[in-house]
């Protein structure tokens, strides 16, 4: 039996988090010949994971700079994998999600007839702007597609509302769950001087917000809300990982910087950043990996984006949507820090997002996409 070379390939940090566990998986099996291409469009967050995981890949294209635009990512990802996919010669290509990575890779092996499986599929706001670039670049990349590996059932109804063949489709479950299995301890001890001094039995809430949508009126508006919040309650203190980009930087430490009980700090590597999650009280992100992250931890998550392509978590109840107006923001979260049973409803709700074990039913799904395997793929159900 000839081994199906697999190359997966991914660029930023977020990326790597979620395939990191597939690779390990494809590396356990027999028929499958798996490598690693790495665009790099992110340099040192996407190092970080792969160290975490102890992934060696087999190409880098290395293509971020300063001031990148996504004209040239996708120049640059077009004509690297163009070289990489003529030496090797893949049989399938593996991409995640939504980045300018994804999209250009599934076009860069839909120019060479390379089949390509799509994890994390099938997610949509059906606004083309929002969040920008991602929706066409997920929503393109489906279209690419001959494999579709969705989170839910809920993605994987929008695939076929949009003339997927139910055939090529699988819930897998979201394979960001499968990694906290392997970076989440109880007993965690930070390797950050600045986490190791904050005390984790006040009400800690951890902050993300750089989306591209949020930049300028958005981002001041969440530190204006954020003040509010820290001011009013003595007891709250927040965490607030700050995107290196001068756009959100600057903005941030303007506003936020200097304050008591504010602690501004650069983006952490991935097992720090879990571990704060999961000794903080709540999160507050415009994230879409968070939220599906702290819902597995049982952290409520208010998200400040006016629209979600995680309806689930919405639905379930571990996620409201804030968007950026400042009360809204000051609001919701003040009801979950003083009000117990509202903390508790949204803490104690079901994780729709998995269950630990996507990456071995993704496996599965090429074995059998390939004839190399008879056996049926048993979906993520929630």
């Amino acid at each position: 039996m000839s081994k199906k070379k697999v190359i997966t390939i991914f660029g930023t940090r977020p990326e790597a988090i979620k395939m990191a566990p597939l690779v390990k998986e494809l590396e356990k099996r027999e028929e499958i010949e798996s490598k690693v291409c790495v665009t790099a469009q992110h340099r040192e967050m996407l190092d970080q994971v792969l160290e975490l995981f102890d992934i060696k890949p087999d190409f880098d294209l290395n293509i971020m700079k300063t001031k990148q635009t996504l004209t040239g990512i996708t120049n640059k990802v077009l004509e690297g994998l163009e070289e990489v996919f003529e030496q090797e010669k893949p049989d399938m290509i593996l991409v995640h999600g939504d980045t300018t990575t994804t999209f250009a890779g599934s076009l860069a092996a839909f120019y060479q007839q390379i089949k390509i499986g799509h994890v994390e599929a099938g997610l949509r706001t059906f606004n083309k702007y929002f969040p920008f670039p991602e929706e066409m670049n997920r929503k393109l990349t489906g279209s690419l597609a001959d494999l579709h590996f969705t989170p839910t059932k809920g993605s994987k109804e929008n695939l076929l509302r949009e003339g997927i063949e139910e055939k090529n489709i699988y819930i897998t479950g979201n394979t960001v769950i499968d990694a906290m299995m392997h970076t989440v301890e109880d007993e965690y001890e930070f390797k950050n001087e600045y986490l190791k001094k904050i005390d984790f039995n006040k009400k800690i809430i951890m902050i993300t917000a750089h989306r591209r949508e949020n930049w300028g009126q958005g981002i001041e508006n969440i530190c204006h809300a954020l003040k509010k919040i820290v001011k009013d309650n003595s007891d709250v203190e927040l965490v607030y990982l700050v995107h290196l980009n001068p756009v959100v930087k600057d903005v941030v430490f303007k506003e936020l910087g200097g304050l008591d009980r504010v602690h501004l700090l650069p983006p952490l590597d991935t097992k720090e950043t879990h571990n704060l999650m999961n000794k903080s009280f709540m999160v507050m992100t415009d994230s879409g990996g968070l939220q599906e992250e702290a819902p597995h931890l049982g952290k409520p998550v208010l998200v400040l984006r006016d629209v979600t392509e995680r309806p689930e978590a919405v639905e379930y109840g571990t996620v409201k949507l804030v968007g950026t107006d400042i009360d809204k923001i000051v609001n919701e979260a003040s009801e979950l820090i003083k009000n117990v049973e509202a903390y508790n409803r949204m803490s104690k709700a079901a994780n729709p997002y998995g269950d630990g074990v996507a990456s071995i039913r993704i496996a599965d799904a090429i074995l059998k996409y390939f004839n190399l395997s008879k056996k049926e793929v048993d979906e993520f159900k929630r």
